[in-house]
């Protein structure tokens, strides 16, 4: 397993939102980055599109690409309309769903890219230097870095900067959290140096020499999960401090209102919960169900108009609704 990981991109995230046709195939399963699961993978996949009950000649070009199945993380999602596809490998354990009409469902995808539950342990010393990659429940591996074999260890600072370099386009993009593990003086040489902009400030202590993958994975997750646990509740202290102010929202109706006037900051939205209807695009009244999941609608005018949607658990929407937002002004 090498950065077997696809997370889309907001861009990429607004334009399956933005996509209109009729024969919009979305499709979910859980996947294994285990080349000999590989075939469990693809039958499910083929059994999910013929439930999708839509001929397309694209999905069955995809359940044949043997190249394509043998490279997975912990999920699969793919969306496909008659004339293109697009598939994202994501490192959390999703369901498996199929859904068929004139949009994509997105909202399974808003979870990978709120919290990925993925990162990279950059486990560095004098004598050696690692790139491990950590995927959920998986068995960590070393990724393979050009360059990073030529670096010399004489002169701390330049070493440091000599691994950043060596990293940089293996990083470009990847926007996975990067975990140091490093004993000083190199911790804070690297840190000085570095130019990848996820680099978290907690790490992870001792001498990385004598830790096996496993034990940095082990060492990693504990830090992954406090971060995000802070950040969740860094934005709910926001959300009381804001509501008093009115600019905060937790009935979906204004909700839907203020994503509709561009007023969202930030979404919450409950992964598990679907309300189906549709939005008036001037108003945003929530008007009688299509079977489409009218979250997905909301989140979409929330990132056309530059704001951020995070899809939690219920339990951590602010008070345990269905959708909540922290307002850029009243409504």
């Amino acid at each position: 397993m090498a950065l077997h990981i696809d997370i889309p991109t907001s861009a990429q995230l607004a334009t399956l939102l933005d996509t209109r046709a009729p024969g919009c195939v979305s499709i979910y399963l859980p996947t294994s980055p285990l080349p000999q699961d590989a075939d469990q993978s693809r039958i499910e996949f083929k059994n999910l599109v013929a439930e999708a009950g839509t001929a397309n000649e694209l999905l069955d070009d995809f359940a044949e690409d043997f190249v394509a199945w043998s490279l997975l993380a912990h999920s699969l999602a793919v969306f496909a309309t008659p004339t293109s596809l697009r598939s994202f490998r994501l490192p959390n354990r999703l369901s498996s769903l199929v859904v068929t009409a004139d949009r994509f469902h997105v909202k399974p995808l808003l979870r990978a890219i709120t919290f990925p539950q993925a990162a990279l342990v950059l486990a560095l010393s004098q004598n050696s230097v690692r790139l491990v990659e950590v995927a959920g429940d998986v068995p960590p591996s070393t990724i393979e870095v050009a360059g990073l074999e030529a670096v010399i260890a004489e002169q701390p600072l330049r070493y440091a900067r000599q691994v950043d370099r060596a990293l940089q386009p293996t990083l470009a993009g990847l926007g996975l959290p990067l975990i140091l593990a490093a004993t000083e003086p190199i911790d804070s040489f690297y840190r000085a140096t570095n130019s990848y902009p996820d680099l978290l400030d907690d790490g992870i202590a001792g001498n990385p020499e004598h830790m096996t993958e496993a034990e940095l994975a082990q060492a990693a997750r504990p830090i992954l999960d406090a971060l995000y646990a802070a950040e969740l509740d860094t934005l709910r202290a926001r959300f009381d401090a804001w509501q008093s102010k009115g600019r905060a929202a937790t009935d979906l109706t204004d909700v839907a209102r203020a994503a509709t006037f561009g007023a969202v900051d930030t979404l919450f939205v409950d992964i598990d919960d679907l309300v189906e209807g549709t939005l008036d695009p001037d108003s945003g009244t929530i008007t009688g169900g299509d079977g489409q999941g009218v979250v997905d609608e909301i989140a979409r005018r929330v990132l056309a108009s530059g704001g951020r949607v995070l899809a939690v658990r219920r339990d951590d929407v602010p008070h345990g609704n269905t959708a909540a937002a922290l307002l850029r002004y009243a409504v």
